[in-house]
């Protein structure tokens, strides 16, 4: 079943075209990985899906309905897709349960008890329980932005976007990062990632999407787009 469906998409800044009739379907529980060079179009594409851009042309649509249609309930479509960046963005002043339960209680109407309850199972889950009571600046780079991801499913979403959730952490600290993303793959996450970790992307995704000067180049199974690339720019990338 398709869930996401993202048709024609173009993004200007003035005269600067960043995204380029970007056409894309996600289906239900698909990883799909977004590979490019930094200024690629990668991020604004998923900026577009959340709604954090406006598309200037296309369409984009989630479970049929269409999120670049001006009527439509912003905070609504917010509410079903959830989005983690490079940097954490965790609230300094809250505690890391009450960072996890902010979004469900405030904006889902769900109760104290209910929120806490699902956060301490997802902490305990990723391995945080022992930091439901800790403020971000007591946590680790890769520590803050397990919390960020869980925060983001914490409202059980029907698309995670994750923009380069590795880029801003150690070496030493990306694994544990990756292992969360791997759980929520095997626990039927649909997720669409914009990475730079190639191996990662080779194992996890179901698609791989080349992204160059705003274009989607390239499509495929990873073993094709990171074993055989067609198009030359994807084998220039991957190969030098």
């Amino acid at each position: 079943m398709t869930l996401l469906t993202i048709e024609g998409v173009w993004k200007r800044y003035g005269g600067h075209a960043v995204l380029r009739g970007i056409d894309l379907e996600v289906r239900a529980h698909e990883v799909v990985c977004l590979i490019g060079a930094s200024g690629s179009g990668k991020s604004t594409l998923l900026r577009c899906v959340n709604l954090l851009e406006t598309v200037d042309d296309g369409a984009i649509h989630l479970d049929g309905q269409e999120l670049t249609d001006v009527r439509v309930d912003v905070d609504d479509v917010r509410k079903r897709i959830g989005i983690v960046f490079q940097a954490y963005n965790l609230f300094p002043h809250m505690t890391v349960l009450e960072n996890v339960t902010l979004a469900p209680r405030k904006v889902h109407g769900v109760s104290r008890t209910e929120a806490e309850e699902r956060a301490r199972e997802l902490l305990d889950r990723f391995g945080l329980a022992d930091k439901a009571g800790a403020y971000p600046d007591r946590l680790s780079g890769g520590q803050q932005q397990r919390v960020a991801i869980i925060r983001a499913i914490a409202t059980q979403p029907r698309l995670l976007l994750l923009d380069e959730v590795t880029s801003a952490l150690d070496p030493t600290l990306v694994n544990e990062v990756l292992g969360v993303i791997r759980e929520l793959k095997e626990s039927g996450m649909t997720m669409i990632l914009a990475t730079h970790e190639m191996g990662f992307a080779r194992d996890i995704a179901d698609t791989v999407c080349f992204l160059a000067d705003g274009v989607l180049l390239e499509r495929g199974h990873p073993d094709q787009i990171f074993g055989s690339p067609k198009d030359p720019r994807t084998r220039q990338f991957l190969y030098g």
